[in-house]
């Protein structure tokens, strides 16, 4: 592959730039540098499909080995979920490809003319499509930014206790059905910051219900734990005469984790 991109400076003030990971970094330039810069027929779907400049035809393990050394099918994965939310990029995909599509890459990667003092009048009339286009793409990109919805990094704390979640459920039940852990993730987001829960009370909890025969098979996903919270500690506390061996590894909650009734140990 040949040629070269242009990098706008103006991508360090973006917020896909600088709240995104390095591995995220890296995924977005790799994509930039991967897209056709010309038109090209392309088998998309049994069909031959024609990419126009700015689209590619690919998969996760390709975008992962041009990536290099560091990047994941996870990050990748993680990261086009991420950039579609942005309004960066389209992703169609298949069982067996995807359709990448860089929204605003004629804007921003079309050719160059000359210039001279005065416009040609195929200039003018190139110059008012692309501010006609410009503005059309600015309307679709406020639609999606107003609507998106937050996309969580795979390191970040609410999607490592969703799969904390997750891997307990396996524990009991290894034919169950994979979550959305994007979902996941946010519903243990609004219990940490709108239920004032700490991480060590949920993944107390996410530990307690999948050993705890009844509820084990009822409290399957962190929007039920959310539900059922005080009564699942109401649970805990009934049984707080039981002695509680003290595995290696597991927290042991402190009489301060849950501040629902002062000084009273919860356990």
């Amino acid at each position: 592959m040949k040629g070269w991109i242009k990098l706008y400076r103006e991508l360090l003030d973006k917020p896909i730039w600088h709240e995104s990971t390095p591995e995220q970094k890296t995924i977005l330039i790799t994509l930039l540098m991967m897209v056709n810069h010309k038109g090209k027929e392309w088998e998309w779907k049994g069909e031959i499909y024609k990419c126009e400049p700015g689209q590619i035809v690919t998969s996760l393990p390709k975008i992962v080995e041009k990536c290099g050394k560091g990047v994941t099918i996870q990050n990748v994965r993680t990261a086009l979920k991420r950039f579609e939310s942005f309004g960066f990029l389209t992703d169609e995909s298949t069982n067996r490809n995807r359709l990448i599509t860089i929204v605003k890459w004629g804007v921003y990667q079309g050719e160059d003319e000359e210039e001279t003092d005065e416009p040609t009048g195929n200039q003018q009339a190139t110059n008012r499509q692309l501010t006609a286009n410009k503005n059309v793409r600015s309307k679709e990109c406020n639609k999606k930014n107003n609507s998106r919805k937050q996309v969580y990094d795979e390191t970040s704390i609410h999607f490592q206790l969703a799969i904390f979640f997750y891997q307990k459920i396996l524990a009991n039940n290894p034919e169950h059905k994979e979550p959305n852990l994007q979902r996941w993730a946010d519903d243990i987001r609004k219990m940490i910051e709108l239920d004032n829960r700490t991480e060590e009370q949920i993944k107390y909890l996410m530990t307690w219900v999948q050993e705890d025969s009844f509820e084990m098979a009822n409290v399957l996903s962190p929007s039920k734990l959310r539900k059922r919270f005080d009564q699942l500690v109401i649970k805990v506390k009934a049984q707080k005469k039981k002695v509680v061996p003290i595995n290696k590894g597991r927290y042991i909650p402190k009489d301060s984790d849950f501040d629902m009734t002062a000084g009273e140990d919860w356990r």
